[in-house]
């Protein structure tokens, strides 16, 4: 009879269940991004809703302060949307209008420069000419078939839906989430080391999406700021666009950067200033407000963060490079946690009636105390 091990077939069948368990994750990526979109509204509005929650005197009354929250949130958004978006749509349909003239004009040779960079304008307005008309073309085609994706856009706006609803029950019920999810595992050192796992990555999602926003509105206002002083064409369109971008870690700064400078030089702005208040402005968030806002939590290195947003376009597209970051910070969290209750734990005797040896020293860090949706 062929003996088979024990140990052997143990851990075959767990690396068959993980690799099982990563392919329905990956089947279901489109679900789980949804989800993960609410847990991450739901952190964005646990500031106002414990806000509320607390200047409401009488108790169980956590349902009115969630329906207050949500009220001031979309007041707040119609109100500046409406004021906002009105002008990003006008200034949008003036560059779509002018954006061939614009390209000709700064085509033309100047007598200043010399023959070489001419060439090289000339080289770079045919193949910006070539990827507007091709994407203009795409956009001209793709509107006959625009009734027969009504189901598909119908479905979208599910989503933006369904995003508040599960953020709300999330927000509601998120005590009683994170004691079921602690009765799972057994007492003592195990649901210990699930509730420091569980704390650190509510600071982590907490500090995260908190600090994204802040980021985003900070770079909305210093942009359309500068670019009203300035004069610059299209600023608040600009403005816009970088400030959306900035939900892509690394990658959307730049390929904001690159469209407003794009856009400043084929529009006759002053593009040098703008050259410098970019690299002014990316200077002073990465090094002092991006350190402020994420003090904790998210400790990874660029290169981790690049790799992690390119892997994650490659899986999921945009929602991938989105999640890219919360998602490597939890795994770190992860591999730290259980490394120092491994290290925490006693080490076995060799020889029975021996002691055992005494456990490393785990330097462990203060808790921060911040609001929570998971934590009472």
């Amino acid at each position: 009879m062929l003996a088979l091990d024990r140990s052997a077939a143990r851990y075959t069948w767990t690396a068959a269940a993980v690799l099982l368990l990563l392919y329905l994750v990956y089947m279901i990526r489109s679900t789980l991004f949804v989800f993960a979109l609410a847990l991450l509204f739901a952190y964005l509005l646990s500031p106002l809703v414990n806000m509320l929650d607390r200047a409401i005197p009488r108790p169980g009354t956590r349902t009115l302060a969630l329906t207050l929250a949500y009220i001031i949130f979309l007041s707040v958004v119609i109100f500046i949307g409406f004021h906002v978006a009105s002008e990003v749509v006008a200034q949008a349909g003036n560059l779509t209008k002018k954006m061939p003239e614009m390209l000709t004009k700064w085509e033309e040779p100047s007598p200043r420069l010399p023959s070489s960079i001419n060439q090289l304008k000339a080289q770079a307005v045919y193949n910006l000419r070539g990827e507007w008309a091709n994407r203009t073309d795409q956009i001209v085609k793709s509107l006959p078939a625009a009734g027969m994706k009504f189901l598909s856009v119908v479905g979208h706006l599910v989503y933006v839906i369904i995003v508040p609803v599960l953020a709300f029950f999330l927000l509601k019920d998120g005590v009683a989430i994170r004691r079921n999810l602690l009765e799972l595992t057994d007492g003592g050192a195990m649901r210990a080391v699930v509730d420091s796992v569980m704390e650190d990555i509510h600071l982590l999602l907490a500090q995260y999406m908190r600090a994204l926003v802040l980021l985003s509105l900070a770079t909305f206002a210093a942009y359309s700021l500068f670019f009203t002083i300035v004069h610059l064409p299209y600023g608040i369109l600009l403005a816009a666009v970088a400030m959306m971008l900035e939900f892509i870690p690394m990658i959307g700064p730049l390929t904001a950067a690159a469209i407003i400078l794009v856009v400043t030089l084929v529009s006759g702005g002053t593009f040098w200033l703008a050259a410098l208040f970019l690299i002014a402005y990316r200077m002073f968030q990465d090094y002092i407000l991006s350190p402020l806002l994420m003090s904790q939590g998210v400790a990874l290195h660029p290169l981790l963060v690049l790799f992690g947003v390119f892997a994650g376009a490659e899986v999921a597209g945009v929602p991938g490079s989105f999640l890219s970051v919360p998602v490597l910070a939890t795994a770190r969290i992860l591999y730290v946690r259980t490394r120092r209750s491994l290290l925490a734990a006693p080490t076995a005797s060799p020889v029975p009636g021996t002691p055992a040896e005494p456990a490393l020293p785990v330097v462990e860090t203060p808790p921060v105390v911040t609001p929570t949706i998971l934590t009472p």
